[in-house]
């Protein structure tokens, strides 16, 4: 058996602030804006790996209202989950997203496990890694 991932969904709450932070600050390209009532779905890939779907969808969108409001109030702690990228510059990715205005969570830090990574967080309050792969010096066990 042979499983590829096709698609990551993310919650944001403001679809139109959401938009410029994965389109223009991540370089992720546009290929789905759906809305249905008063919802809105923003489909997104990374170009470098066109067969992969980020839809950014909103908490009440196809649910019920008290799971969009339970969802929603997670979104509004920043206790859901993110997403994590790699960059093959992550100092340039870093200095953009900074330059930005963006929610600076972590500067750049090599981990131990083997990483070089920063953070910050999405206009929802999504946290969003991104790393660059660094050799590890010694023993990784």
């Amino acid at each position: 058996m042979t499983l590829k991932l096709t698609t990551v969904h993310l919650i944001v709450d403001d679809p139109d602030k959401a938009l410029p932070f994965y389109r223009d600050l991540l370089g992720l390209k546009l290929i789905g804006d759906v809305s249905h009532e008063a919802f809105r779905w923003l489909t997104l890939s990374p170009p470098a790996q066109p067969d992969i779907q980020i839809v950014l969808s909103q908490p009440h969108a196809g649910r019920t209202k008290e799971d969009g409001d339970a969802i929603a109030r997670l979104l509004a702690k920043g206790t859901l989950g993110g997403a994590l990228f790699s960059s093959a510059n992550l100092a340039e990715t870093f200095e953009k997203l900074r330059a930005s205005g963006a929610d600076v969570v972590q500067e750049p830090t090599n981990q131990p496990w083997g990483v070089r990574d920063c953070a910050v967080r999405d206009p929802a309050g999504n946290l969003i890694r991104i790393s660059q792969a660094f050799p590890l010096r010694g023993n990784a066990g």
